[in-house]
């Protein structure tokens, strides 16, 4: 057998894995730092996508507080914020009506007014732009497989770029073991439910002390719509209508740019019934009286779908650890209520950054930097979390409608006395992946078939993502045990990863009379969203990362 050839090696002050808005904020601070104090600091961002903004969706409606920290001067350099929020509504959908909820009274920071409309993927090409300006080397199509210790247990490092590996694990000609960055310290920025970050929750025991993170699968479209449709600036949510009262979740319609809206809708994935799909749900949702006259007469320009943390405040887990640091949805900052977590990605990304500079400042490496714990604790950030902390567990244990009549008189309350509410701080209880019932308490859902103009199917969705992988590399959806989905999955919950996917990555074949049951992984399809990770009952499918490059290349979402 061929000696494996050595990696190379090289040295970085911080080392951050991911190139979204945490990781490239982290990135922009180490420097904007190094330049005020007139020192030199070694910056590395390791980015999975073809390029920066490969593998960013966001819906998104981006409040511009964590730039305006980062980059007051956001609008003298270009930041692609265009489109300034001009009226919100808020929709609660019936099968054929609609009540319109928008006049309801609620907390200030649940109004959009003073928000942009934008592609996060976007602004994340050009924060790229911003970093490399001031001198981080930054390396699209390089994605971490590993994350190296040295002799104390520390973080030193991260395995990146290993290319060339066949699909039956021999190496190709074109085989390179892959590059060990080490560091002082290395800053995660991921993403939700990045391998490496969750990777690292348990080794280090990060969430022994908060409750189970929370999901959502958020599945958004581009549109550009006839122009009598287009409203620029128009943000509307809704709630209700295709999932029943027991299921929340929402969608949203943001009308920016070039004729664009943004339609997407977020499916929290603790549902119940296995038999839910949530790409069907989205689907039959933008048939609605109250949304399909938007799209009638424009045309779909992409698909994407992203795992969306939703876990809040009681499910931050530990931040810091020796060598390295959690940022962004690496740990889980989302506002769930406002839709909103790139600013609060784009804050602890700083807030990181600035524990890091001063512990290199000081001469100190791989230790845990609990300065960027207790900044947290002392932030905007950990502010905001708090005040709606309940909301979701209180859409979890009373249902939509009288969820969101409690959450939001529990918001109003917590607005007013700083954080202080009347039910404590509410526990999540189960993961996802627990809240899924046994098929034989539910009955299939017969979705409509798509007609190709308004709704579509899995596969020319896919396309519009721009989705490529290498078919011959090994596939990069690891089952712990290949038995399962077929001996335990298919006969208790009717094997439910042919629905939560939302690219048609995993099929039961049979044979034309219906025997002989057999479960499919198509890799090359997988937008990267994570969801079988999350949502598998019996917790056997571990999303890796395939090689760097692979996966969406989302052109504006």
């Amino acid at each position: 057998m061929a000696e494996e050839p050595a990696r190379e090696a090289m040295e970085y002050d911080v080392v951050i894995v991911g190139g979204g808005p945490a990781g490239l904020s982290a990135a922009i601070r180490l420097k904007q730092l190094a330049a005020e104090a007139g020192s030199e600091i070694s910056v590395a961002v390791l980015e999975k996508g073809s390029e920066i903004g490969a593998h960013i969706l966001s819906g998104a409606v981006i409040d511009p507080v964590g730039l305006n920290e980062l980059i007051p001067d956001w609008k003298e350099k270009g930041a692609p914020l265009e489109t300034p929020v001009t009226k919100d509504k808020f929709l609660v959908l019936g099968p054929q009506g609609v009540l319109d909820i928008t006049w309801l009274p609620q907390p200030s920071y649940m109004k959009n007014h003073g928000c942009y409309i934008a592609s996060l993927a976007n602004l994340c090409r050009w924060m790229g732009e911003q970093a490399e300006g001031l001198g981080v080397e930054v390396y699209p199509g390089m994605a971490v497989s590993e994350t190296v210790f040295d002799e104390t247990g520390a973080v030193k490092g991260v395995v990146a770029g290993v290319f060339g590996v066949a699909k039956d694990g021999h190496h190709k000609p074109d085989y390179q073991p892959g590059l060990e960055l080490h560091a002082k310290y290395v800053l995660y920025a991921e993403g939700a439910r990045g391998s490496q970050s969750k990777a690292l929750i348990k080794h280090f025991g990060l969430h022994e002390n908060c409750e189970p993170q929370k999901y959502g699968i958020g599945l958004k479209e581009i549109w550009q719509v006839a122009p009598e449709k287009f409203q620029p600036g128009l943000v509307q949510h809704s709630m209700g209508w295709p999932l029943d009262d027991k299921t929340s979740g929402g969608s949203f319609l943001y009308h920016f740019g070039d004729r664009y809206v943004s339609i997407g809708y977020v499916v929290p994935l603790n549902y119940r019934n296995p038999y839910l799909s949530p790409f069907d749900e989205f689907q039959r949702f933008k048939h609605h009286p109250a949304v399909k006259p938007t799209l009638e007469g424009g045309r779909r320009i992409a698909y994407g779908a992203r795992a969306i943390t939703q876990g809040g405040f009681q499910s931050v887990p530990k931040l810091a650890f020796p060598g390295g640091a959690l940022i962004g949805c690496s740990a889980g900052f989302v506002n769930v209520p406002r839709i909103k977590g790139s600013h609060n990605a784009i804050t602890t990304g700083k807030l990181a950054a600035e524990a890091a500079f001063a512990a290199v400042a000081a001469g100190r490496s791989r230790d845990v930097l609990v300065e960027y714990e207790e900044a947290y604790r002392r932030s905007r950030v950990w502010k905001e979390l708090r005040k709606v902390r309940n909301v979701k567990p209180l859409l979890n244990k009373l249902g939509n409608t009288l969820g969101v009549l409690a959450g939001g008189i529990d918001m109003a309350i917590t607005n007013i006395t700083g954080g202080w509410s009347p039910f404590g701080t509410l526990k999540h209880g189960k993961t996802d992946a627990e809240a899924t019932e046994p098929a034989a308490k539910h009955k299939p859902i017969a979705y409509p078939k798509p007609d190709g103009v308004i709704s579509f199917d899995k596969l020319s969705s896919v396309f519009l993502s721009n989705t490529n992988h290498d078919e011959d590399q090994p596939s990069h959806l690891v089952l712990v045990d290949p038995s399962i989905p077929i001996r335990v999955n298919l006969p208790e919950w009717a094997e439910p990863a042919q629905r939560y996917c939302p690219a048609a990555v995993y099929e039961v074949l049979r044979d034309e009379d219906g025997s002989n049951p057999r479960f499919q992984i198509n890799a090359q399809n997988c937008v990267h969203c994570k969801t079988c990770d999350i949502k598998d009952p019996s917790q056997n499918i571990q999303w890796t990362t395939p090689e760097g490059g692979g996966g969406p290349n989302y052109p504006n979402m």
